[in-house]
């Protein structure tokens, strides 16, 4: 049975106006809370993981440092994440996703927004942010990585740090990465500068920092995206 044209073009018009209203009010939100740094993660590190431990103090650091903080509001590293940035200076964001299980907000948010699409609150991670710290996780931590190391090796947007927290978690990734792409002349060895891999809280506030306190390297207001 056929779906009446008319019934399938109103549920699109319906769908992109709820795309735009949610890019909207998120856009006039975020824009009021940077610079930020966005961090990723799993949302299945309990409290006890070293993980949670360093990304609460990496956030924590950086928002003594000016920096405010967005993660994916959820559980975990994105947890963590926020509520480092909650007991610093500078604001907690959670982008929260609407989803059937796993996520629920967490409580460490001065701001908190809700999506109910992905590709939306993956422009919001990237749109404001002037680094990207990665800490280990699933899937959607490596769907993330991959989008923001595409966008930065295509120039859509201007190069930011994007620092790899854990190289006993990572660097079997950078091996596959040097041993196939590189090796096959899929990716240029210039491409394997755009991540550092680092162990350490204050090694990686350090190194954000001190990237905008070089000449030349202005805080990332706001990537070039839609």
């Amino acid at each position: 049975m056929k779906k009446n044209s008319h019934n399938v073009n109103s549920e699109t018009t319906i769908v992109q106006s709820k795309i735009e209203n949610e890019f909207r009010d998120a856009s006039n939100s975020l824009e009021k809370v940077v610079p930020a740094v966005t961090m990723f993660g799993s949302a299945r590190i309990n409290k006890n993981d070293k993980y949670y431990q360093l990304a609460e103090n990496i956030a924590f650091g950086l928002s003594n440092n000016g920096f405010n903080i967005f993660s994916g509001g959820g559980s975990g590293i994105m947890e963590a994440s926020n509520k480092g940035a909650f007991h610093g200076k500078a604001k907690s964001i959670g982008l929260n996703i609407s989803l059937p299980h796993e996520q629920t907000p967490n409580h460490y948010q001065d701001l908190s927004i809700e999506f109910n699409y992905f590709f939306t609150r993956k422009i919001m991670f990237i749109k404001y942010a002037s680094a990207f710290v990665v800490l280990p996780g699933g899937f959607g931590t490596l769907d993330e990585l991959l989008q923001v190391l595409t966008l930065i090796q295509t120039n859509k947007i201007k190069q930011v740090p994007i620092i790899l927290i854990g190289s006993d978690f990572w660097s079997g990734l950078l091996q596959w990465i040097e041993t196939a792409l590189l090796k096959q002349q899929m990716i240029q060895k210039d491409d394997l500068h755009l991540i550092s891999i680092m162990n350490d809280a204050d090694q990686v506030i350090n190194y954000v920092t001190a990237f905008y306190q070089k000449d030349g390297n202005e805080y990332c207001i706001q990537q070039k995206l839609p």
